[in-house]
């Protein structure tokens, strides 16, 4: 297990996975245990000058090992997955810091208001929750299953528990989630502006660039429609003191001193895609069991005492 303790050192994990090619390169090897280079290459379509350079960033950041394996030719490289699982903590920090913030899990369903249009669906790892294309199932009790939600138009809106202690102020507050658009189908070119919202006040927007059916998700079900979403983009939305920021990138100049949030208010997160916004290309959400990334609405809130 490769163990990313804070996000600085899991950078070269990231890049090297930031990559289709290689994602579908580590699928190969998953499956057929381990391949030498020259089978790597022909079944990806690539020549083997293009397959070292990939192999390599996966190798320098510890997902593959490489071996030499005796042909009757001379040493033949053979590749094969060098973990089960990575796990990134991106809450990991000193003691200290740990009793100054809390992280609460929101799995997908257990959202409490939402106004959607189709194409709209949600499902279980198991089985569709209702009809497709029908709102109305939104309001059915077995909701608060549901592991992945998509929908062309309109909003969802999630209660983010607040735990923060009396007397204490937000500093930041860090939600990451495996969103893409909603296409009818999948669309790998379908642009969709997704604004985000607490609390009525607009943090800020992000266009996602299409939705994705090119391979299958890594952790979607088996039983999955193939022409049906199958992976988003892992994305990590921070408001603090200096603005908001989706990965990094500043998209608001909202901060946690604005929104003034206290223990006795309601942290409410919304999803939204609708006019006026250019590119109405829907949102799917996926959470646990579905998509590349095996993870609900991660939500993290670190405070200090109100000066």
């Amino acid at each position: 297990m490769l163990y990313i303790k804070n996000l600085d050192d899991g950078i070269p994990i990231f890049k090297a996975l930031g990559s289709e090619l290689r994602i579908k390169l580590i699928k190969l090897l998953l499956e057929n245990k381990e391949m030498n280079m020259n089978e790597l290459a022909s079944r990806l379509g690539i020549t083997n000058g293009a397959l070292t350079s990939h192999v390599k960033k996966l190798e320098e950041s510890g997902i593959v090992t490489i071996l030499s394996e005796h042909a009757g030719h001379g040493n033949q490289k053979v590749c094969r997955v060098n973990v089960d699982k990575i796990l990134v903590d991106i809450l990991a920090k000193d003691a200290k810091a740990q009793s100054d913030s809390y992280s609460i899990d929101i799995p997908i369903g257990h959202y409490f208001n939402y106004s959607v249009f189709p194409t709209c669906g949600l499902s279980t790892a198991k089985k569709l929750i209702g009809e497709v294309d029908d709102p109305r199932y939104f309001a059915h009790p077995s909701h608060v299953d549901a592991q992945i939600v998509w929908f062309a138009k309109g909003h969802i809106d999630y209660l983010i528990p607040n735990m923060l202690p009396p007397g204490q102020k937000i500093n930041q507050m860090t939600i990451s989630f495996e969103i893409s658009s909603e296409a009818p189908g999948t669309n790998s070119y379908w642009p969709s502006d997704i604004t985000f919202s607490l609390n009525g006040v607009k943090l800020g927007m992000w266009t996602s660039p299409g939705d994705f059916g090119d391979v299958h998700g890594m952790f979607t079900p088996t039983w999955w429609f193939p022409n049906w979403n199958q992976y988003g983009l892992l994305k990590m939305l921070v408001i603090n003191q200096k603005g908001t920021f989706i990965d990094g990138l500043k998209i608001s100049d909202v901060t946690t001193q604005q929104l003034s949030l206290t223990s006795q208010d309601d942290l409410r997160f919304r999803f939204q895609t609708q006019e006026p916004a250019r590119n109405i290309g829907g949102i799917t959400l996926f959470g646990k069991n579905f998509g590349n990334y095996n993870q609900d609405i991660k939500v993290r809130v670190e405070y200090s005492p109100i000066d």
